[in-house]
Order: C-alpha cells, then sequence, then structure tokens
C-alpha cells in the first residue's frame, strides 16, 4: 500500500481533482501518414467523451527524426504536461528517456517490452500486426509465391521484432522469407531496386520508414510485377493488393479511454497494454485483377474492398 502511495505522489504531475480544463496533454508522434493520425485522431476523441473535452493538446511532429522526437519529449517535460501521448516506438523511447514521472501513453507500438518501455508511469495499447494472417493470405491468393520479401528500417525496433515473427510464421506456411535493411528514407529506392528481382511478393511491416514511402514502393513493386502485402488499410487504399490489420483510430481511442483512468487517478503501470483482437482484411479490386486474383474466393469473403 506505501508503495502505490508513493507511485501516485511520484505522478504529482496528473493533478487529481483537476478540472478537465486545466488538463495538458503532450501528443508526440514520430511522422505524418495515415495510420499514426488516425491512432492520434481517435485517442483525442476518446478524451472528449471521456470529459476532457477541453483539454489543452500540444501535438508535435518529429518528421521521422528521433533526435526531434527527443526535443519535443523534453519540451514536454518542461512544460509540465500531464499526461504525454507517444505515437509510434522511437517517440515511446524519447518520451521515456526524458521523463519517469509524467505519465506516458503508448500506442502504434508493437512491442513495448523488447523497447524497453516498461515502467510505473507507461501504459497504453500495441499495434502488433497479424503476422500470420497476413502472409497465410499470400498461399491463398498466391498460391505461386514461394519468396517473401520485407524491407525495414534496421534502426527500428518495432521493425526488427517484426521480421523476427515473420520468419517464424513463414516457415509454418512454407514461405521464405528474403529481407532488405534501410536506415533512411533515401536508401529505399536502392533497397528495393536490390529486394524485388529476388523475390515473389513484397511483404512490408508496419515499419513508419516504410509505410510513409508507400508511393514509391508500390511504383517499383508494380513496375517489377510484385504484388504488395500491406500492413495498414491506407496502403491498399493506394494500390498495395491485400492487407489483414487493425483499424487505428480504434486503437487510438483505446488508448484514449485508458488515458481518462489515468487522468483520474489510475496508476498507469496497473492497466496492461493491451491491442485490438478484432482485425479486417481489405482488398484493392484493381490490383486484384492486375495480379489476376479472383474477388469471389471464399478467401476474400468478407473482405473490404477499394
Amino acid at each position: 500500500m506505501k508503495k502505490i502511495i508513493m507511485l501516485l505522489m511520484g505522478l504529482s504531475m496528473v493533478a487529481f481533482g483537476k478540472e478537465p480544463a486545466k488538463i495538458k496533454v503532450g501528443i508526440t508522434q514520430i511522422m505524418e501518414h495515415q495510420a499514426l493520425d488516425s491512432a492520434r485522431e481517435g485517442f483525442i476523441k476518446a478524451l472528449k467523451d471521456g470529459g476532457y473535452g477541453d483539454a489543452k493538446i500540444d501535438y508535435q511532429n518529429a518528421q521521422g527524426d528521433f533526435g526531434t522526437a527527443q526535443m519535443i519529449a523534453n519540451s514536454f517535460v518542461q512544460d509540465k504536461k500531464d499526461i504525454i501521448l507517444a505515437i509510434s516506438t522511437p517517440s515511446a523511447q524519447a518520451a521515456y528517456n526524458a521523463t519517469k514521472k509524467i505519465p506516458i501513453l503508448i500506442t502504434a507500438v508493437t512491442d513495448a517490452e523488447s523497447a524497453g518501455l516498461v515502467g510505473d508511469n507507461i501504459t497504453g495499447t500495441s499495434d502488433a500486426a497479424p503476422i500470420y494472417k497476413q502472409l497465410e493470405i499470400i498461399t491463398k491468393l498466391l498460391p505461386n509465391a514461394k519468396k517473401v520479401g520485407i524491407i525495414y528500417n534496421t534502426s527500428e525496433q518495432n521493425s526488427q521484432v517484426q521480421v523476427a515473427q515473420a520468419k517464424v510464421e513463414a516457415a509454418k506456411l512454407g514461405l521464405e522469407i528474403v529481407e532488405t535493411g534501410i536506415t533512411t528514407i533515401n536508401d529505399m529506392a536502392i533497397g528495393l531496386d536490390s529486394l524485388l528481382p529476388k523475390v515473389d511478393v513484397l511483404y512490408t511491416p508496419t515499419d513508419n520508414l516504410v509505410v510513409a514511402s508507400t508511393p514509391l514502393l508500390l511504383e517499383k513493386a508494380n513496375k517489377a510485377g510484385k504484388p504488395v502485402i500491406g500492413s495498414v488499410e491506407d496502403q491498399v487504399m493506394q494500390g498495395a493488393l491485400v492487407t489483414e490489420t487493425i483499424d487505428y483510430e480504434k486503437l487510438g481511442y483505446q488508448t484514449g479511454e485508458v488515458a481518462v483512468q489515468v487522468l483520474k487517478g489510475t496508476v498507469p503501470n496497473t492497466i496492461p497494454i493491451e491491442t485490438l483482437k478484432d482485425t479486417q482484411l481489405i482488398i484493392n479490386k484493381k490490383a486484384a485483377e492486375k495480379y489476376n486474383v479472383d474477388l469471389s474466393s471464399k478467401a476474400l469473403e468478407g473482405a473490404k474492398q477499394y
């Protein structure tokens, strides 16, 4: 009991009994793309629905740079935010580097533990992708595809975890993973040119650098005649063949519901980090036609179509 009381005192940035209008929320996001933006929108909606519609929200974007993310986090600490929402693993790591007192809500983080995001002031949600389902759909729609290419940012912990998991899941399905690592967006074109001739299909993890590069990735893959299996809905909207994914707005909303609990006095680390259990199969009709995928296939029953 004494430990809990001490912890509550340590997390004193959350002013219990404070009027919602006085709550200061810092939102740090590693970069802009549809999935992360949707998570942010869902979070803000949940705050409003939870009675914190008048909270002062300070949203800042690091434009893909970890150093900038660290500066943002430090500024939130100096400004004595009541709560911080960190969208993506790099943003969450920067926030946790900056403070062990202000409550940090994380989202769009694949594996909090492996990223070192375990502490008294951390909770939130994970966007752990349904990787087995995403790879399994390859075997159903593209039965001749055996080699699956993955391009990913080697400096993003999320991506390293996903590549390792993809190798395990691919082996169960009789697929072979061929990987190419990059470190900056400038490496994307060269990486794709090297990878695409070696594979039958391209799979994209929920890697922020890769997702943000979707237009280039689709241009290269389509020119090479290689279908793209996306990780988020927006990629299928842009032209990727298919994905099985979560709804990031719902994920953000769930994170916002947790934030309301914390703002009302619940100690962050007593709330487990969870993810959405429901997923949605999504297919692009034009891409399906290009790669001779039958839209009436039983494997696509109930799929959302673009």
